[in-house]
């Protein structure tokens, strides 16, 4: 089976570089270094139409909450080093800020949204209010997820039927865990995403806990090429 590491990203700074904030810099010489070693990037959607990936270096590339600054710094990135990215968007936020962070950014509205350019980037979901799914009660999540469905129709956006986990978490133990991949399925999703920071094996083997990397602001290059090839540090 082949390997295929799916990366995480969040805000994007001209200065800051920690945390789920990486800088510009930084992030150019991630995508720089991708692109120079001949990565195939893939929108998630497109993993669902083949069986094999057409390239040993393969990678998935994912923004969290569509912020402004993924607009104004990520996106030209992107289409500088031919990269495909996948944005997954909170709906409740559209237009608003990070409610959830202290101090909070502004989030891209839906006329920015709506013009991004598809080849580069694809919208998934990203829950409609941002709250913890392991918290929540299997009815609750429903609800979050018809009000999501529902708003990113409103919105006429286009969106994939992928969804990433906010705070990557979801209910653990059966039944609720069966309950909830069985409403993903209802609900017509075709791949859920945690954190977990595992590379994965593709075709996945869980549709609905495929792993992400998480790239933090202060990791160096070879950190960052690193945890791109195996993962886990430790």
């Amino acid at each position: 089976m082949a390997k295929l590491p799916i990366l995480m990203y969040h805000k994007v700074s001209t200065q800051e570089s920690s945390g789920l904030t990486i800088s510009v810099v930084k992030l150019e010489e991630q995508l720089r270094w991708l692109s120079e070693n001949n990565y195939q990037s893939y929108h998630l959607s497109e993993l669902y139409h083949i069986k094999k990936l057409s390239s040993k270096r393969s990678v998935v590339i994912t923004f969290d909450d569509g912020y402004v600054s993924q607009w104004e710094w990520a996106l030209p990135l992107l289409a500088k080093y031919q990269l495909k990215a996948t944005f997954f968007i909170p709906l409740k936020y559209v237009g608003a800020t990070d409610a959830w962070n202290h101090p909070s950014s502004p989030l891209m509205t839906a006329a920015q949204l709506k013009a991004l350019d598809p080849s580069i980037v694809e919208l998934g979901y990203h829950s409609y209010a941002h709250q913890m799914y392991h918290e929540m009660s299997i009815a609750a999540i429903d609800e979050d997820t018809k009000f999501a469905i529902e708003a990113a129709s409103k919105g006429q956006l286009s969106m994939s039927p992928i969804i990433a986990y906010p705070y990557g978490k979801f209910p653990r133990k059966y039944p609720e865990k069966e309950a909830f991949f069985n409403l993903l399925r209802m609900h017509q999703f075709q791949y859920g995403l945690r954190i977990g920071n595992r590379v994965n094996s593709f075709p996945f083997k869980n549709p609905f806990e495929i792993n992400r990397i998480d790239v933090k602001g202060e990791y160096s290059l070879k950190k960052f090429i690193w945890k791109l090839k195996f993962g886990k540090l430790f």
